[in-house]
């Protein structure tokens, strides 16, 4: 069931990546839930959202559960960065 909902959200993900506004968007994803035995891992997501076939921008993917904060700051750190190198 996981496997087909990231379908359906890699063909959304898609849809609005390739809206005229977004053509400058870089794409940040947080893997959340990985405190859970059972959680997809990051680079399986990755695949899962076609993330690695996304070779004409910037995109990341962070480890994250979001009950404890773990990965957040170092996915927002990564926005930050990349934002802050693209206004230069």
């Amino acid at each position: 069931m996981i496997e087909s909902v990231l379908r359906m959200h890699a063909e959304e993900l898609a849809q609005i990546l390739k809206e005229d506004e977004m053509r400058d968007a870089v794409v940040l994803v947080f893997a959340n839930k990985q405190d859970l035995p059972n959680a997809m891992p990051a680079a399986e997501v990755s695949e899962k959202l076609g993330l690695n076939n996304m070779h004409n921008r910037q995109w990341f993917i962070q480890s994250a559960c979001a009950t404890t904060g773990d990965g957040l700051y170092e996915g927002l750190d990564w926005l930050s960065r990349t934002l802050s190198g693209k206004r230069k």
